[in-house]
């Protein structure tokens, strides 16, 4: 009987090591093949021209810098607006909320915004932002409607890390004298980084993806504006602009282009995320 079982519990372990490998390399060999097949065919048609020239449909020539330029101002935007509400918030119902029901609604509304589908943010934007707020379809409404989509990520992200604070580092400062403002600002903010820059990479990530909430709120136009201009204008950003070269003009090659761009700018935000957050770890242990 004994040897039964053990030959059952070796049979059980694995098959569940053959699964978890599997899952592994089929999950890297998705990741690698979407990879190379987008860069592949995408790359071959990124040129110079097209980095740094606006379309001209009467020349018969095709150029993505309104989009990226648009791309960027959003997401200068977003962030400048979510950042400060979304880690405050963290902050006020980690360190400051008493009342623990009132933090558990709070919470559990954050949770159901996060699961909206986008193209409800959309339809609200478009009719509050663009509408009643008269902004028009325009970069600003788009960037308000990105954070409030935006806002629970940054919220969650931040209130854990907050979380895994020790205790004692409070009660240190606290020992020393310092105020709990002070305590908050010098000892936890500082310890809890790595949260706020992973909401901010998935953050960016969402912005550089999104295209059915930006299409009723920033609309898909290819000028070329400046920051304060392009901020009270309609503008594709690249993930729209995607949308439209490949779905509406059928210019796939384009689309693939701008794929691979997207792919790029991803990894380079990380990489600089990753960076940065080491960076304030070593300034901390120092």
């Amino acid at each position: 009987m004994n040897l039964k079982l053990t030959f059952k519990r070796k049979l059980y372990i694995f098959l569940m090591k053959v699964a978890m490998i599997f899952s592994t390399v089929f999950t890297v060999a998705l990741i690698a093949f979407l990879l190379f097949y987008v860069l592949a065919q995408g790359i071959r048609n990124i040129n110079f021209e097209l980095l740094t020239t606006k379309p001209s449909y009467l020349l018969g020539k095709i150029g993505i810098l309104p989009d990226i330029l648009n791309t960027i101002y959003i997401i200068i935007a977003t962030l400048i607006i979510v950042l400060p509400l979304g880690v405050g918030a963290a902050i006020y119902l980690t360190e400051y909320a008493q009342n623990k029901k009132i933090v558990k609604t709070i919470e559990f509304a954050s949770e159901t915004l996060a699961g909206i589908p986008s193209i409800i943010y959309g339809l609200v934007g478009m009719l509050f932002f663009c509408q009643f707020l008269k902004l028009g379809t325009s970069i600003i409404a788009g960037a308000l409607t990105l954070s409030i989509m935006n806002l629970p990520t940054i919220m969650r992200t931040t209130e854990e890390s907050l979380k895994t604070v020790p205790q004692s580092f409070r009660e240190g400062a606290f020992g020393l004298g310092a105020g709990k403002w002070r305590v908050i600002r010098t000892v936890v903010l500082p310890n809890c980084l790595d949260g706020v820059i992973t909401g901010c990479i998935l953050t960016v990530g969402r912005i550089l993806g999104e295209t059915a909430a930006l299409l009723f709120t920033a609309g898909f136009a290819h000028a070329l504006n400046g920051i304060i201009t392009g901020l009270v204008s309609p503008g594709a950003t690249l993930s729209v602009a995607l949308y439209v070269y490949a779905k509406e003009q059928g210019e796939f090659e384009i689309a693939f282009a701008i794929a691979a761009i997207l792919m790029i700018l991803t990894l380079i935000i990380n990489l600089v995320a990753t960076l940065i957050s080491k960076f304030f770890k070593l300034r901390s242990s120092i």
